[in-house]
């Protein structure tokens, strides 16, 4: 090393304090052009703290959307709390990140905090930066092809274990997600892969749509994918607002989960996406409380039929206790019980044969009276017959006509009708009332009809 060089020149050995320094810029930049001067730029990182709103001020590149310079710049409390209350009347919004103002602020320079430029008041006519009207522009177009809801309106699995992951491998959001996922109490078991991607400049949004290709292409393995990236400045997260990028998550046929930066970051991928979380921390946590909440639906439902089973088995043991305390006497009683039945029965058959067979008793005696009369009658009225048949007989009877002055003559047993039956000799036998003749035919004289 060539010190000879040192020597020869006279401020080397004329040093100035880093003070001295410092002051001689603050006068430099002391001048009128540097101070309460309008410009036009991009809030971002806007912080409210005691009062004071620190911000970050950009301007970025017109074609590419990238940052090409960056200033610090703060509003103290006693003109903030004027501005912000006319910032809200005229636009209806308080001060955030992405938002292009037109404000008046002069150069200042600290000898501990560096440069910054010192905000008096703001236009609130010039209100939307191009951050947040190029988001809108996206999220129109989304909406005008139809796909701006699609991945929103997928539906997750109820307990996602198997989890995709986009982040650059070396981000501390990737470690916090990890260490959360896998150190939780709940002890679930998760799967989990890292697909890396650029996380942050021109190259992220290609970078991350292949990562989300590489994690389509085993679309079977997976439950949902995680795109992660830890806080940073606001203007760090510009890679988000891209309309491939959005277009392709819209698109993805898993559920997408995002958490990019800090809770107040606000990105377009946070409308596409299905889940929208804080930080990569809380989508850890989102996940976790779907597995502590399923787990603990399982556990309540496990608690629920043990107890049941607990209760049933208690019962049955009761049960049985009480049936083997009574099976000794079980037989005894039983015979009691039916000797019971059976004497009462026997009474109750009793009483009804007696109040049954009374009746029919009577009804028997009633019914045997009846057919003597009945047969007293009947007998009297065939007797009356036959003595009326008997009159009849007796009065066509033959001896009946004898004994009115008639004769029968018959010649050898049979009647004689007619004298042309007789012959002279024959012998005839006239039956008389009183008796029978015997004659000899000596004459037969004819009559003539």
């Amino acid at each position: 090393m060539n010190l000879s060089a040192y020597a020869d020149d006279d401020s080397v050995s004329r040093p100035v304090g880093l003070t001295a320094l410092t002051a001689a810029i603050t006068r430099r930049l002391s001048v009128p052009e540097l101070q309460n001067v309008w410009l036009t730029a991009e809030l971002s990182d806007v912080n409210v703290r005691g009062g004071h709103c620190y911000m970050e001020l950009l301007e970025k590149n017109p074609s590419s959307g990238q940052p090409v310079a960056k200033a610090r710049a703060v509003i103290w409390a006693n003109y903030f709390t004027r501005i912000n209350a006319e910032f809200r009347a005229a636009t209806g919004q308080p001060f955030t990140s992405g938002m292009k103002v037109m404000l008046r602020g002069s150069v200042s320079f600290h000898s501990l905090y560096g440069l910054s430029i010192v905000v008096s008041a703001v236009n609130p006519a010039y209100t939307m930066g191009d951050l947040e009207q190029r988001r809108r522009e996206i999220l129109m177009r989304l909406k005008r092809e139809g796909v701006l809801e699609l991945n929103r309106s997928l539906t997750c699995p109820t307990v996602p274990l198997r989890i995709a992951v986009v982040s650059a491998p070396t981000a501390a959001g990737f470690g916090d997600f990890a260490n959360q996922l896998f150190t939780h109490p709940s002890h679930l078991r998760f799967t989990c892969r890292l697909f890396p991607a650029v996380m942050q400049g021109e190259q992220a949004p290609g970078s991350i749509m292949a990562a989300l290709d590489a994690i389509a292409g085993e679309y079977d393995l997976w439950d949902c994918a995680v795109i992660i990236r830890g806080g940073g400045a606001s203007s760090d997260l510009a890679a988000f607002d891209n309309y491939d990028l959005a277009s392709h998550i819209a698109q993805f046929p898993l559920p997408v989960i995002v958490g990019i930066g800090h809770e107040r970051d606000v990105t377009v991928l946070d409308y596409v996406a299905n889940m929208r979380v804080k930080t990569p921390t809380a989508a850890a946590e989102w996940l976790i409380a779907r597995g502590t909440e399923a787990l603990g639906r399982l556990q309540f439902i496990a608690s629920s039929m043990l107890q049941s089973l607990t209760d049933r088995i208690a019962g049955c043991r009761s049960q049985l206790a009480h049936y083997s305390a009574m099976l000794p006497m079980a037989p005894t009683n039983a015979i009691a019980r039916c000797d019971s039945r059976l004497r009462q029965a026997t009474m109750t058959l009793a009483g009804i044969g007696g109040r049954r067979i009374a009746p029919e008793l009577t009804r028997l005696t009633h019914k045997a009276e009846a057919i003597k009369v009945a047969a007293d009658n009947l007998i009297a009225r065939q007797k009356d017959r036959l003595n009326n048949r008997e009159g009849l007989i007796d009065a066509y009877s033959p001896m009946a006509t004898l004994r009115r002055g008639y004769s029968i003559t018959s010649v050898d047993g049979h009647a004689l009708t007619s004298v042309n039956d007789l012959t002279t000799g024959r012998t005839i036998t006239t039956t008389l009332a009183d008796g029978t003749i015997t004659s000899s035919i000596t004459n037969i004289h004819v009559t003539e009809s």
